[in-house]
C-alpha cells in the first residue's frame, strides 16, 4: 500500500501546470526566441527561482505550462507562430514564470503547490497581474498580454469545472490593472490599431463600463466582470 501511495504522490509531482506530460523536444530557432524573452524577463525582474526554458516542436495550438518538479516552462512552438511580436511572446512567458515562482515558494521549497489548483482561478489572475509587471521591468508592452490572450485563449460558456478564469474575466482584469498601475501605456498605445485589440474593445464594452462605473464612484469593490 505504501508503494502504491508513493507512485501516486511521485506521478502528481512530476505534472505540468494544469496541463498534461508532453514530451519536450529542442526547436531550433523557436527555442532561441523563447530563450532570449525568458531570461530577459527572469534577469531584468531579478528573479532568483532557476527556471529553464524548452520547446515543444511540431504543434498545433499555442500553449505553455510549467512544471512543478524541476523549474521548467514547456512552450508549444505555435506560440511563436501565432504571436504577433516578441511583446505577446513575453506576455504567455511573463505568466508561466510568475506560476514557476509560487511553485518554489512555500514550505518544501513548494513541494505541495500542486495543491494550488483547488484554488486555481485565483493563482491565475495573480500570474497575469504578475505578468504585466514582469513585462514592464523588462520594458515589454503589457497590452500585448491583452492582444496574446486574446489571440489564442478560447472563450468558454461557464467556467465552473476548468482551472482557469474566462478569458473575458481575465482580459478584463488585466485591463483593469493596467489602467490602475501603468496608463501611460494605454494614453501611448501602440496596439491601438491592432484587429486583435480592437476586437477587444469590442467585446469588452461591457465589463469596461463596469469598470467605469467603479472609478467614476470611487469605490474600492472587486469589479464582477462576465
Amino acid at each position: 500500500m505504501k508503494k502504491i501511495i508513493f507512485a501516486f504522490l511521485l506521478m502528481i509531482f512530476s505534472l505540468p501546470a494544469f496541463a498534461i506530460t508532453v514530451e519536450v523536444k529542442k526547436a531550433g530557432y523557436n527555442e532561441k526566441i523563447i530563450s532570449e524573452i525568458g531570461y530577459n524577463l527572469l534577469n531584468s525582474n531579478r528573479i532568483p527561482c532557476k527556471v529553464t526554458f524548452f520547446v515543444i516542436d511540431n504543434t498545433k495550438l499555442p500553449n505553455a505550462s510549467t512544471y512543478y518538479s524541476d523549474g521548467v516552462i514547456a512552450v508549444y512552438d505555435s506560440v511563436v507562430k501565432y504571436a504577433k511580436d516578441e511583446n505577446e511572446i513575453a506576455g504567455i512567458l511573463a505568466h508561466e514564470i510568475s506560476h514557476a515562482v509560487d511553485f518554489r515558494q512555500g514550505i518544501f521549497k513548494g513541494t505541495f503547490s500542486f495543491f494550488n489548483f483547488l484554488n486555481s482561478k485565483n493563482y491565475e489572475y495573480k500570474a497575469d497581474k504578475r505578468a504585466v509587471d514582469y513585462m514592464v521591468k523588462a520594458n515589454y508592452n503589457p497590452i500585448a498580454l491583452i492582444t496574446a490572450l486574446n489571440r489564442i485563449a478560447p472563450e468558454y460558456r461557464y467556467d465552473i469545472f476548468l482551472s482557469h478564469p474566462l478569458t473575458s474575466r481575465r482580459l478584463a482584469t488585466i485591463y483593469e490593472y493596467i489602467y490602475t498601475k501603468y496608463p501611460e501605456y494605454l494614453v501611448q498605445n501602440e496596439y491601438q490599431n491592432d484587429p486583435v485589440y480592437q476586437n477587444f474593445l469590442i467585446t469588452s464594452q461591457e465589463n469596461r463600463k463596469r469598470l467605469e462605473e467603479k472609478i467614476k464612484n470611487n469605490s474600492n469593490k472587486k469589479v464582477k466582470y462576465l
